[in-house]
């Protein structure tokens, strides 16, 4: 892994189109992993809401490396839930209609993973996760107001009528939806710990304080390394996550003097904590299915 390159000084990416933007950061991370596209993303990211976008587009192709090199959506809400049996969404003869509440990138978006019900009338739940383009006839998109977080990252609803899709193989819950919550989690992690230790590079924040991070990054490359469907991964990922918030005293006071670097991050900040509770419950359920597992 290339460690002295993403650890080492960075020039960051010129304010550009999103399009442009990340276009750029993949020119500079052919050949990487997803945690080291992530982690570089974050290194060139002038704001913690583009650091967000590079760890959510890395974490799309760890879990489906077939994915198009431009900005894509994975797109699961409806009406504020995600539970499969609120969805209305479907999938009919290989035609997509519905609606999506989240679009990630907005119109910047030019493809969305959609997650829709597939079932035969009167049968259990099925989920199907469907790969369908922004310009294909019956999709539209409907832009939404900015969020008080990551603010220069847009968002926007995504419109389905009989639009063509391709259903990935295999099944659209167990296989992409619930582990793409726990890749998202780990690759965003890794992307704005990069970002702040970029800061800490550029602020000559403690060496101290500056290894911590780097110890985030280093733990956090190796989880995203494993099976996101494995409760051990969900252990490991929390200890990661406690790493990364043990350190919020010192980054605190680090971040006094650190300027429109700090503006930044404390407005968007908040970003780490969106799904929270759904990760505590996940790790909780996780710690009881390892502590509970049969002694070999």
């Amino acid at each position: 892994m290339p460690w002295k390159r993403l650890l080492g000084p960075l020039q960051r990416l010129p304010a550009s189109p999103l399009p442009a933007w990340y276009a750029q950061l993949q020119e500079q991370a052919q050949g990487l992993s997803t945690a080291q596209m992530a982690i570089l993303g974050g290194r060139l990211s002038a704001t913690p809401g583009l650091a967000f976008l590079a760890g959510y587009q890395a974490a799309l192709r760890a879990l489906w490396p077939e994915a198009p090199a431009s900005l894509g959506a994975f797109c699961v809400t409806e009406r504020r839930s995600v539970r499969p049996a609120d969805m209305s969404t479907r999938l009919e003869n290989g035609r997509l209609s519905g609606c999506k509440d989240f679009v990630t990138g907005g119109t910047e978006a030019d493809w969305f993973l959609v997650a829709a019900r597939s079932e035969p009338e009167g049968e259990a739940v099925r989920i199907s996760l469907c790969h369908v383009a922004r310009d294909t006839s019956g999709v539209a998109l409907e832009s939404l107001p900015p969020l008080p977080i990551a603010t220069d990252i847009p968002h926007a609803r995504l419109l389905l009528d009989a639009a063509v899709a391709q259903a990935l193989p295999g099944d659209g819950w167990d296989d992409y939806a619930k582990p793409f919550r726990t890749l998202e989690d780990v690759h965003v992690l890794l992307a704005l710990s990069a970002w702040l230790y970029g800061v800490g590079l550029e602020c000559q924040w403690p060496q101290a304080l500056r290894l911590k991070l780097a110890g985030v990054l280093a733990a956090g490359s190796e989880v995203a390394r494993l099976d996101p469907r494995e409760a051990a991964t969900h252990l490991l990922l929390g200890g990661v996550f406690a790493q990364f918030e043990s350190l919020q005293a010192e980054l605190d006071i680090a971040l006094d003097s650190a300027g429109e670097w700090a503006a930044l991050w404390r407005r968007d900040s908040g970003l780490l904590k969106i799904a929270g509770s759904a990760r505590q419950k996940r790790l909780e359920k996780a710690e009881a299915a390892v502590m509970n597992a049969p002694l070999l």
